[in-house]
């Protein structure tokens, strides 16, 4: 039988800048999601889209002096960048608004709310959405329509809960958009921002989706809009659950250029801090609770890294003459997936995890931990870190430190104790600590 699958859809970038650590956030938390059901026996079909047209990418393009598709393309590329960075799972699929075949679905689709009664085109040659036409539009973000004032008509991508009125569907060519557009039956325009999912989700994934993902501030408009117009267009549910990732603050302040406080992940990495340091850091709070970003909060996730390497290596090097995994308790523990059944709670599975760690290491202190035991445990920590994706950046040991290590690994078998301080001391001022374990010498890079 077929693992059953689960239709997924998530709000990508859009590629008018280098995305900031707010974005990932919620890209880590989908890439969590996905992991997760992907171990529990699903098949994920995930989407994420690309916003590559919209009011920000035309405005920023054009004040660059260069060509839409030449601007976009190397947020693009920076993206794909961050997302292997982050260790973040590829997508089945990331379409590009400015596709031909998505513009032709979004047009298909415009044209028939327009034939439905639904769309209507107005004095200024732009389509829109007439919001009386469903009811349900609020809903998702609990917006009682009765009391908000209505604002008529509102052709902006992006707008508060305050402004409620139809809003754009396609949007008339003008001079702001200098070289971007395209034909269509209501003269030469692009898609608002909203049709653009809309036409994307529903032609990879079909009518209904399983799961919808984005930030909190997706909530309204966008995906209030999404679902009028996908629901008004397939007369089916649109999504069966919606999943949101609450906002990310930056030292307890909201996060802007004008704090000093906005970082994209280059900026992070510039400073020295890895993408899994930032992605443990981003990924270790409930999506649905707000987290606070902090270099403590990275420094904290340096040092718990840390252990968990330290551990895998003890393990495994116990696990070296195992002839098969054991049956012990530590090595078939179930509550580490089962905390992120509920909800996502990741807090819960890491204390899992690092109690196991502090349990196991007490055992082998205490020498009642066999080398089966070892190898059990470590198929464990295989299937929870397929979840996780938090092993060491792969770093070779250069020839000349190895050198280093060999020798002294012959001094202390020789038991000569000063020659063993004195390459220690030297592989430290060439970077690199060295421990003595029970298990032999263990190098990490500093």
């Amino acid at each position: 039988m077929a693992p059953p699958l689960v239709r997924m859809y998530t709000c990508g970038p859009t590629v008018y800048n280098f995305a900031h650590i707010g974005n990932f956030r919620a890209y880590i938390f989908e890439d969590l999601l996905q992991r997760h059901l992907e171990v529990r026996g699903y098949t994920v079909q995930r989407v994420m889209n690309l916003t590559d047209v919209d009011d920000k990418t035309i405005r920023n393009s054009r004040a660059a002096g260069e060509p839409l598709e030449q601007f976009t393309r190397r947020f693009k590329e920076a993206f794909f960048e961050d997302l292997k960075t982050l260790r973040i799972e590829a997508a089945e699929s990331y379409p590009a608004a400015t596709e031909p075949r998505f513009i032709a679905k979004m047009i298909e689709m415009i044209a028939q709310l327009e034939r439905d009664g639904i769309a209507y085109q107005a004095d200024d040659r732009s389509v829109y959405f007439r919001l009386s036409k469903f009811p349900a539009y609020g809903r998702l973000a609990h917006l009682n329509l009765e009391e908000l004032r209505p604002t008529g008509r509102i052709s902006n991508d992006e707008y508060e809960k305050e402004s409620v009125g139809d809003f754009a569907l396609w949007k008339a060519w003008d001079e702001a958009d200098g070289d971007v557009g395209w034909e269509s039956p209501w003269g030469r325009g692009r898609p608002g921002w909203h049709i653009e999912c809309s036409a994307m989700a529903t032609a990879l994934l079909g009518p209904e989706l399983d799961l919808h993902c984005g930030g909190v501030d997706n909530i309204f408009p966008h995906h209030e809009a999404e679902i009028a117009q996908s629901e008004c267009c397939t007369g089916q549910k649109f999504v069966r659950y919606w999943m949101h990732c609450a906002h990310l603050m930056v030292q307890g302040s909201k996060m802007s250029k004008s704090a000093g406080n906005f970082y994209t992940l280059r900026d992070l990495t510039a400073l020295g801090w890895t993408g899994r340091e930032l992605r443990f850091a981003l990924l270790s709070v409930n999506y649905r609770l707000p987290l606070n970003f902090t270099f403590e909060g990275l420094a904290a996730a340096r040092a718990a890294l840390g252990r968990i390497d330290e551990w895998v290596t003890r393990l495994t090097s116990l696990a070296a003459t195992a002839q098969n995994a054991s049956d012990h308790p530590l090595g078939a523990r179930t509550a580490f997936l089962d905390a992120l059944d509920e909800d996502l709670n990741i807090s819960g599975a890491l204390g899992h995890l690092f109690d196991t760690v502090r349990e196991s290491n007490r055992l082998m202190d205490q020498g009642q931990f066999t080398p089966d035991d070892a190898r059990a445990l470590l198929e464990w920590w295989a299937t929870i870190n397929r979840i996780l994706a938090f092993e060491p950046d792969a770093a070779a040991i250069p020839p000349e430190i190895q050198a280093l290590l060999d020798r002294r690994a012959e001094a202390r078998k020789n038991k000569d104790w000063k020659a063993s301080d004195s390459l220690r001391d030297e592989l430290a001022l060439l970077g690199w600590e060295v421990k003595d374990t029970k298990e032999g010498q263990r190098l990490k890079k500093l």
